[in-house]
């Protein structure tokens, strides 16, 4: 079986991506004793997730896929975006969330979106696989799914937040499950693993 290393310890991440992907054994950074933390240094989606698959790939000799993504709000100019992780200066989920509904105060645009950008080093090959989800932030957290800022965005067509949402629902129509997707179709086709 091929196995193929997730570049991330985020376990929400983890949780959401693990079920998509079937035929491949999913390897996280703490199955291969990776427990640095890997630099985002850059201001692009595809710069950040590069070097974390860059990284992992030097240290394991495997086949990795890193992604980065973020919420990005049309009203604040797309932020937090690249910054979603540590947009009020540190990785703290609260304190990022609080931040974004305090900049949106009496905002009447809060349409946003979220992208996820995947990078996959497969047999020293680079390929890049990208998902959007449009929708909006709401005044108010609700539900206690999902990470992030998943508990105040609530995706077009529907009326609950991602942190309310069933995972099945949310992968489906979520950025980072659009953009797993494609990467799993890529798979299939290369690998011929099934789809089951």
């Amino acid at each position: 079986m091929h196995q193929l290393v997730i570049a991330s310890n985020n376990q929400g991440k983890i949780r959401e991506i693990r079920p998509l992907i079937n035929g491949i054994e999913l390897l996280s950074l703490k199955d291969i004793g990776f427990t640095d933390e890997i630099p985002e240094p850059y201001h692009t989606f595809e710069e950040n997730a590069l070097v974390k698959a860059i990284t992992i790939q030097k240290f394991s000799n495997k086949n990795v896929f890193a992604d980065d993504s973020g919420l990005c709000v049309n009203a604040l100019g797309g932020e937090p975006g690249v910054d979603s992780a540590h947009y009020c200066g540190e990785r703290n989920d609260e304190k990022n969330l609080r931040l974004v509904l305090e900049k949106l105060k009496g905002e009447a645009d809060r349409t946003a979106y979220y992208k996820a950008l995947i990078c996959l080093i497969w047999d020293g090959e680079v390929y890049y696989f990208e998902g959007t989800c449009e929708g909006r932030i709401i005044e108010e957290k609700k539900g206690s799914g999902g990470f992030g800022y998943d508990p105040i965005f609530i995706p077009d067509g529907y009326e609950q937040t991602f942190g309310e949402l069933p995972l099945e629902i949310k992968n489906q129509i979520s950025h980072r499950g659009k953009a797993v997707k494609k990467l799993v179709a890529w798979l299939n086709e290369k690998t011929g693993m099934n789809e089951e």
